[in-house]
């Protein structure tokens, strides 16, 4: 039976696996952390409150030799959703994006497939009728788009996307919609020695094409959705990696905190998320001994990104779902919510 789940409602659980192997309340919930003044001019995105003093009082409980509870920089690592987290993820995913701008140059080498859906649907650029696509169609464009290439073909065509592609909103490039506050505190956490790791339910090879340039982040330092690489030779007989369409890490959900084991091999002493596939991830942080981290952004700036939960009587997000049951175990928990309209002063670099 043909399942009806359609583009604006994608299932992320399902549907990031395929990705990779192919490649609020006015108020804050704040740790318990004490309200010591905050260093001058760090952070400048972000408005003074228990948010921005949450990050603080960690990095000086985490990086002060006099402090119980004192952490060797080898030890200090931080890890960070991307989706969502670091730059925008709606009206869809990036990746997604990605793949539906690759089908035309697909049917070009198949000719075949002009007149076979979902690529005919694709090609006509009706966009109602792609938002109507169903998981089983989107997950055929996904592996026509993102395997049976060598990984340097991908990167590069990763690369060239990016160059020129523009969200629909904004008419920017997608790596120039980061949010602003989200780089400075990589930028602050890394001036304190930490090790900041993306941790993404996106496609791993995808991510490390622009992480780099992007995020300051390494492509070692990136965990994602990740399929399987076959070895072999080219025509020219030198050795090569073609990507596979078998899934060999689902980095979504409890498979964060899996993925952070299997690539990193040490516990985060933070970790930042957005949505219920973060829930995991943050457990598992928090659950360490010693000063821990834990934060969420909730999307509730309709003006200046977009609002979604449905958390604190937001609408429904059907991508980044921020779910009241989600918002009551932070709260239970002592993890701290981001505001984007309250804590946020600014949201994008290119913002006035």
């Amino acid at each position: 039976m043909r399942r009806s789940r359609s583009l604006n409602g994608i299932d992320r659980r399902m549907l990031l696996p395929t990705l990779a192997l192919l490649p609020a309340l006015p108020g804050t919930l704040i740790t318990a952390a004490a309200q010591a003044g905050a260093p001058g001019g760090l952070l400048p995105s972000w408005s003074d409150g228990p948010a921005k003093q949450a990050i603080f009082d960690f990095v000086r409980a985490t990086t002060e030799q006099s402090s119980p509870t004192y952490v060797a920089p080898d030890d200090r690592i931080a890890v960070f959703d991307q989706d969502g987290t670091l730059w925008v993820e709606q009206p869809i995913y990036a990746q997604v994006a990605y793949c539906l701008d690759r089908v035309p140059a697909v049917v070009a080498k198949k000719p075949e497939l002009r007149i076979v859906e979902p690529f005919k649907t694709v090609l006509s650029g009706n966009r109602e009728a792609m938002e109507e696509l169903s998981l089983e169609d989107l997950e055929t464009i996904l592996a026509a788009t993102l395997t049976g290439m060598t990984v340097e073909a991908f990167q590069s065509e990763v690369s060239n996307w990016l160059e020129t592609a523009r969200h629909p909103r904004w008419s920017r490039p997608y790596t120039e919609l980061t949010f602003q506050p989200m780089q400075e505190v990589l930028r602050y956490l890394q001036s304190n020695t930490f090790k900041t790791y993306i941790v993404t339910g996106g496609g791993q090879d995808f991510v490390r094409v622009y992480a780099a340039k992007t995020y300051g982040i390494p492509p070692e330092q990136v965990v994602g959705t990740a399929g399987t690489t076959k070895f072999g030779y080219g025509q020219d007989g030198k050795p090569l990696l073609t990507k596979e369409p078998k899934l060999l890490l689902n980095d979504d959900k409890a498979g964060k905190a899996e993925g952070i084991h299997f690539m990193i091999g040490r516990r985060p002493l933070a970790a930042f998320g957005n949505s219920i596939g973060d829930r995991e991830m943050l457990e598992y942080t928090r659950a360490g001994r010693g000063a821990r981290l834990a934060m969420l952004v909730l999307h509730d700036d309709p003006s200046r990104e977009y609002a979604y939960g449905p958390a604190a009587g937001l609408p429904d997000g059907k991508i980044g779902t921020f779910t009241p049951e989600l918002y009551e175990e932070a709260r239970e928990q002592g993890w701290t919510v981001i505001s984007m309209k309250n804590d946020w002063n600014r949201v994008f670099a290119f913002e006035a």
